[in-house]
């Protein structure tokens, strides 16, 4: 008795990773139970899906508070770390030493960049890659084969050609060499182009460093005689070094009265809009949000106030330890606070306090120990009881806005013409002369010139201030009136004037003329040149005549020294 065919089929699922092999009689039903048993896995995977997705959600949400709850704690660190700084202002000044190191001014670099390296005939790129053909290589050897050896015709043909390739291989390596040579002489004139401008950019880094390291060590000993401009600029160094929070406005203004010892310093100080406020931050889990707990008004308050008395005694500590030649006797301290005016809706500076105090007066003082609103007051410091009002009030003692450098001006150019010549001119008289002409020159965007005090020129004879706000700023002039040529040492020092001014330009007028160096050194920096005949067409555009005769000047010259 025959057995009924069987029918089987294996059904899988991925997901599940299950397996099974359904059998039966009839294919249909076989069909049936493997279709059923799919979609009870298809279920089964569906449920498992959603239960991953949901433990898969949970545990993101917890992750996320996880990382907010960490969050609000870094941020409640920070804020309480800011905090701490603001309120250890002044503590935390005591423990640095204020007193500038000059030697750490000085320029110590050296130039890192490469020298170029010298090319060699053999370098990649250079070299010819082809070899001499040799004669003796096999295939310049004639094939003869057996005809040739029978028939001297095809022998001679078979050496003559045999020669053309030698001669047409040993013309083709010759022309590699040839421009294996050409490019070789190509890489050594590049070569020497290129040493040429490292030694410049060399010789310009190392001028620049002796520039620099000249101009230190000229501050130095201008500071330690004791020279105003110097004490000023020391000053100011001392307060720029000094660290406070990023959010601090870092400006100040300094005068210094050389004959009593008398610094008077206008300080920019945070409005209360600058500090920050924020003491904690908490997490507010159901919202998945990070809350900023701010400080109250009363809590705020009192901490700018403290912040703000900090600032004025530590400036006077800073300033006074700094002192180590003895210059300052008394410093005015005067604080600024630039802020909008909730009355008028300006934006106004106003001086909120102001103290000063003698050296030996303040130095006495233990301000370790001490409560700085009572110091202040002590110190018979003025200020309205509530500084994060912002109530102004009268400063001690006023800077005066005036740059001592600038004297009053006179006229020259009415008196020129074609006989006057300018070469011969008196130096004070030319000096005016250039103020006078670009003072018009900059007429047309309301600049203004000014002429600087011989004694404390600094190396800046006239400075213009053109308030154009593109192509404007502080522009310092030079006047030289020269009867030589003028080498590339004047040109190198208005380049350092306008780098110690801040100045956005430098212009250097002279009544003869400039050599190639100078040019050179000037090109690509904010530097203008201008030789006698500029000079004479900017006074013909103008409506003045005159002449330059450098001759006539020498002999002028001559003859004075003689007698």
């Amino acid at each position: 008795m025959s057995r009924a065919p069987m029918y089987e089929m294996d059904v899988t699922h991925d997901g599940l990773n299950k397996y099974r092999r359904i059998r039966g009689s009839d294919p249909s039903v076989v069909r049936q139970k493997a279709e059923m048993q799919m979609r009870q896995w298809e279920e089964m995977w569906e449920r498992k899906q959603e239960a991953d997705a949901k433990r898969a959600e949970k545990e993101a949400a917890a992750q996320e508070i996880e990382q907010l709850r960490n969050l609000a704690e870094e941020q409640s660190v920070e804020a309480q770390d800011t905090i701490a700084t603001l309120q250890g202002l002044l503590k935390n000044a005591l423990l640095v030493d204020d007193v500038i190191d000059w030697s750490t001014l000085i320029r110590n670099d050296r130039f890192s960049e490469r020298s170029p390296r010298e090319p060699r005939p053999d370098d990649p790129g250079i070299a010819s890659q082809s070899r001499r053909p040799e004669r003796a290589s096999k295939i310049y050897r004639p094939k003869y084969g057996l005809l040739g050896r029978l028939l001297p015709s095809i022998r001679r043909r078979r050496r003559e050609a045999a020669e053309l390739l030698f001669r047409q291989h040993i013309e083709a390596w010759e022309q590699a060499e040839l421009e294996a040579a050409a490019r070789y002489q190509l890489a050594l004139t590049q070569y020497k182009n290129s040493v040429a401008k490292h030694s410049q950019r060399k010789a310009e880094f190392t001028h620049q460093k002796e520039l620099h390291n000249d101009a230190i060590r000229q501050k130095e000993q201008e500071y330690l005689s004791g020279q105003p401009g110097a004490i000023v600029d020391y000053c100011e160094m001392v307060l720029t070094n000094s660290q406070y929070p990023a959010f601090f406005p870092r400006s100040v203004d300094l005068d210094f009265e050389g004959d009593n010892g008398h610094l008077i310093v206008d300080y920019a100080l945070p409005s209360p809009i600058e500090i920050p406020r924020t003491k904690e931050v908490q997490l507010i889990q159901s919202r998945r949000a990070l809350k900023p707990i701010q400080m109250s008004d009363r809590e705020f308050n009192s901490l700018y106030d403290e912040i703000i008395y900090q600032v004025s005694l530590r400036t006077l500590h800073e300033l006074f330890e700094a002192d180590t030649i003895g210059a300052l006797s008394t410093i005015s301290f005067n604080g600024f606070v630039t802020s909008t005016d909730l009355a008028t809706g300006h934006e106004s500076t106003k001086c909120i306090l102001s103290l000063q105090a003698g050296k030996e007066e303040f130095t006495n003082i233990e301000l370790e120990n001490v409560d700085p609103r009572a110091c202040f007051r002590t110190l018979k410091g003025v200020a309205s009881s509530k500084l994060h009002t912002v109530t102004p009030i009268a400063p001690l003692a006023v800077i005066s806005k005036e740059d001592r450098r600038f004297v009053d001006a006179y006229a020259v150019a009415d008196g020129l013409d074609d006989s006057v010549n300018i070469a011969a001119m008196d130096w004070e008289d030319f000096e005016h002369l250039i103020r006078e002409l670009f003072e018009k020159e900059f007429q047309k965007s309301d600049g203004e010139v000014k002429v600087t005090r011989a004694s404390r020129d600094g190396g800046v004879d006239a400075v213009a201030f053109d308030p154009d706000p593109i192509r404007g700023g502080k522009i310092v002039i030079q006047a030289k009136r020269y009867t030589n040529t003028v080498g590339v040492s004047a040109v190198r020092d208005l380049y350092g004037t306008v780098l110690n001014e801040g100045a956005t330009k430098g212009i250097l007028v002279t009544t003869a003329n400039y050599g190639p160096d100078a040019y050179e050194f000037a090109k690509d920096k904010p530097l203008t040149l201008l030789n006698g005949s500029n000079l004479l067409h900017l006074l013909d555009k103008h409506g003045h005549k005159a002449k330059i005769d450098i001759q006539a000047a020498k002999r002028e010259q001559a003859s004075k020294s003689v007698s």
